[in-house]
């Protein structure tokens, strides 16, 4: 049996992609074994009338004890 945990970052990017990865080399620092990452809430932050950069509500998922 496999014990999967959840955990939930925000992070930001120039991209939702690039807030993605930000995310999993965040996670990453003290997670191993990460397997999803599910994207619950998108917010584009505006400066100047212009979108600056992404946010990203996401939950990122990992096995535990492997």
């Amino acid at each position: 049996m496999s014990i999967v945990k959840v955990i939930e970052i925000i992070a930001e990017g120039d991209s939702v992609e690039n807030a993605v990865s930000a995310a999993v080399d965040e996670a990453s620092k003290t997670v191993r074994n990460i397997k999803t990452v599910y994207v619950k809430d998108i917010q584009a932050i505006v400066q100047d009338n212009k979108v600056a950069k992404y946010r990203i509500d996401a939950k990122v998922s990992f096995l535990v004890g492997k």
